[in-house]
């Protein structure tokens, strides 16, 4: 039966249910399986499932026998439905790459693929217990969305969503601030997204207000989202391959390190790639480890690509705990090391270890704008600009063998870095163009955890003193 530990060490052998609702372990550290299932004897025979059928069946490797098939079936096929393409994430070939497009979701961001089912699986685990769950998050821009979309209504469930103030994108903005929910509380902070990371970080250290308010976690701290990502990278090799031994290589713009990690561990799993290329923009503490073994802190640069301005990388925790060969004492130590100095260095021959899965590239904003005109004119395919980071890095890797670039946004998102691009904004789509009509509902907030932890209890206060007797 699958069981889940801390990074950190003193958390340990907790079921599926029990990581998914605790999120951040209890400790301070980051839930991860106690083992990873090789399936590489079951690629012939998931090659052609549908998308909802390959999740179904990789999922219930992971949840520790505790969610049977017949209901967890239907479960997954709800998380999907309301995506605008068939096969859910599907992959497009553009030259010598293909593009596996993540953006048909509900919100238009890859985020959506995970937190559709995330939302619906709070749901059915909250039907077996007698408790609201209160879920506070940060973002970066789309996970804020995706989270909301996915979580309004949902019975016994608040949303307290950090946002960095005027540093996400006006369509990324609207689409948080104009769900007016009773549930859903956008929370606009005077600060980076690195600082609503750490101030989420800090109140789900605080066991007493964790445990006696039921805090959840959306963000990719919380198993069920890399889970859920898992999956598309099967999805996307069994559309670029024909046989079952066949290499390819991911190129994954990235800067919480969430959505390659997935790919790391669908390698872990038996999935035949070759090599991840995590790709930045400048704010590249991702690559400076990579390429030179430094992970160090420094400040964060606004940059076209708003959604990888991040300068601590949350799930880079748990690769540091793989590359530690599981050793929470070693993991301790790099990470006291960083958070004292805001700097680890890892040994030479660590380094070189990681090259085994991993090259990164660090891509600038004249890249970006010119990899989306390139790629308009050569392909008439219009990228978004962390896509445009992932689709150059690729460029700058010369990968030999097939190349599969991750799309994580649709262009119309951010339309100001397309307009700087061909000298004019992307027609957006009729579900984002409305958003601009509608009333919209924040509040802005000081960048510190105690003012944060007030306002989730005034709020939850207010609830109670207005809910029907």
């Amino acid at each position: 039966m699958m069981r889940y530990s801390s990074t950190r060490g003193q958390v340990k052998n907790l079921l599926f249910e029990e990581a998914v609702m605790m999120g951040l372990a209890d400790d301070g550290g980051l839930l991860v399986p106690d083992e990873f299932p090789h399936v590489g004897n079951k690629l012939n025979e998931w090659r052609e499932l549908s998308f909802s059928d390959l999740s179904l069946e990789i999922m219930l490797l992971f949840t520790s026998g505790r969610i049977p098939r017949e209901e967890f079936a239907p479960l997954i096929q709800r998380s999907y439905t309301n995506f605008r393409h068939p096969k859910i994430t599907p992959v497009v070939s553009m030259g010598q790459i293909h593009i596996l497009e993540l953006f048909h979701g509900p919100t238009f961001a890859f985020k959506d693929v995970a937190l559709q089912f995330l939302g619906n699986l709070f749901e059915c685990f909250l039907k077996k217990r007698n408790h609201p769950l209160r879920i506070i998050g940060a973002t970066s821009g789309d996970t804020g969305s995706a989270a909301i979309h996915g979580m309004r209504g949902k019975k016994g469930v608040d949303v307290f969503m950090l946002h960095p103030k005027g540093r996400v994108s006006p369509v990324q903005e609207l689409q948080m601030t104009t769900v007016l929910d009773s549930n859903i509380h956008n929370l606009a902070i005077e600060g980076s997204f690195d600082d609503a990371q750490a101030i989420v970080k800090t109140l789900f250290n605080d066991q007493e207000f964790k445990q006696n308010y039921h805090l959840g976690s959306v963000n990719s701290i919380n198993w069920a989202r890399i889970l859920a990502q898992i999956v598309y990278y099967f999805y996307a090799w069994f559309q670029v391959t024909k046989g079952n031994s066949e290499l390819v290589n991911f190129v994954v713009p990235t800067g919480n390190f969430g959505n390659v990690l997935a790919g790391y561990y669908a390698k872990r799993m038996g999935l035949p790639i070759d090599k991840l290329v995590v790709g930045t923009n400048e704010n590249d503490i991702l690559h400076r480890f990579f390429s030179k073994g430094e992970y160090s802190q420094t400040s964060v640069k606004e940059t076209l690509s708003p959604s990888m301005d991040i300068q601590i990388s949350s799930n880079f925790e748990r690769y540091l705990f793989d590359l530690a060969d599981n050793s929470s004492a070693q993991l301790q130590l790099w990470m006291t090391q960083f958070e004292q100095s805001g700097k680890l260095i890892i040994e030479p021959e660590l380094l070189q270890k990681t090259r085994t899965d991993f090259l990164s590239e660090s891509v600038n904003d004249e890249e970006i704008l010119a990899t989306i005109r390139k790629f308009q004119q050569d392909h008439g395919y219009l990228l978004d600009p962390h896509t445009a980071v992932g689709v150059r890095a690729a460029e700058k890797s010369d990968l030999k063998t097939p190349v599969i670039s991750l799309a994580c946004a649709h262009p119309a998102k951010f339309g100001g870095a397309v307009k700087q691009a061909l000298g004019s904004k992307t027609q957006l789509p009729d579900e984002l163009a409305i958003l601009c009509k509608l009333e919209t509902r924040s509040q802005t907030v000081a960048a510190d955890a105690e003012t944060i932890k007030q306002v989730v209890l005034e709020t939850l206060d207010s609830q109670s003193l207005t809910a029907p007797s």
